[in-house]
This record gives structure tokens, C-alpha cells and sequence, in this order.
């Protein structure tokens, strides 16, 4: 089963859940809608930081992704806690680890842009001048994990 990731972004940069965009600071407010998932709200003030809409419309399918291979896109529920234990705020501000590979690489987006490509790092160096880029964007990343995950 393909997992498609929608670019669910409207008008003043808001998407459908209700967070703003990356980048135009995408916290939930007063006036969030009451049909965005507690999860999501959640996830927002752990890390305290944007959530890039990519991942929120991710979340908005499915809550989180494991594939055969190992790769997995955290849950909404279990965001906040991976980022803090990273220390990924302090290593690497202005990013988002979204997942890992279940072997020492995690995964991360930048939160000041929408379109961000995908970055891997080991996670026990989190400088983003030690980065890699796996993928342009997250969508095409998503698609290139294949289209059978485990959950």
C-alpha cells in the first residue's frame, strides 16, 4: 500500500490540521480546530518547535511508519520524546528528527521550510555540517521507502 503524503496547505499558510506552516510559526493556537488530533497538539509542545506539514499530513494517514528495512517515521505520540533525547534543539536547532533506520541513523527536516529536504545523520553527531541529504523533499522520500510497510 503507497503511502501518499497530500501538501495539505491553504490559504495564509495553515494546514488542514490547523498548524501553520514551517516557517510561519506552525503552533497550534485558541483557534486551532477541535478535529486535529491530540496527538499532533501534543507533538507541537514537546518539541516546541513548527511541525513541518509534510509530517503532519504523514500523521493525518497514517500515525507513524515502519518499513521491512528498519526505516521508521516516528509516531505524532513519540516525536517529542525522540527529539529530547537526542538533545536534537541543542545539536541541531532549527531541525526535526522524524525518524531513524532502527541501526544508529536517524533522520531529520529543517522546520523553517516547508519544502525541506530529508537530512541523515548518525545520532551520535548531530551537527548539521555533518548532514547528509537522502532525499529532496519528504514526499519523494516517503515513495522511495518502498510500498509495503510494516506498519
Amino acid at each position: 500500500m503507497a503511502v501518499s503524503v497530500p501538501m495539505l496547505v491553504g490559504a495564509a499558510g495553515v494546514c488542514s490540521e490547523g498548524c501553520r506552516v514551517a516557517g510561519a510559526d506552525s503552533r497550534p493556537t485558541a483557534a486551532t480546530p477541535s478535529d486535529v488530533p491530540s496527538e499532533v497538539v501534543r507533538a507541537w509542545a514537546e518539541t516546541a518547535m513548527s511541525l513541518p506539514v509534510p509530517l503532519v499530513a504523514l500523521w493525518n494517514v497514517r500515525d507513524g511508519l515502519l518499513t521491512e528495512s528498519g526505516v521508521a517515521v516516528y509516531s505524532a505520540g513519540c516525536i517529542g520524546e525522540r527529539n529530547a533525547t537526542y538533545e536534537v534543539a541543542q545539536y541541531a536547532p532549527g531541525f526535526l528528527l522524524i525518524g531513524d533506520d532502527s541501526g544508529g541513523r536517524g533522520f531529520l527536516l529543517r522546520v523553517d521550510d516547508p519544502g525541506s529536504a530529508v537530512f541523515s545523520s548518525d545520532l551520535g553527531d548531530l551537527d548539521p555540517a555533518d548532514f547528509d541529504v537522502v532525499a529532496g523533499d519528504f514526499a519523494s522520500w516517503i515513495e522511495s521507502l518502498g510500498t509495503d510497510p510494516v506498519r
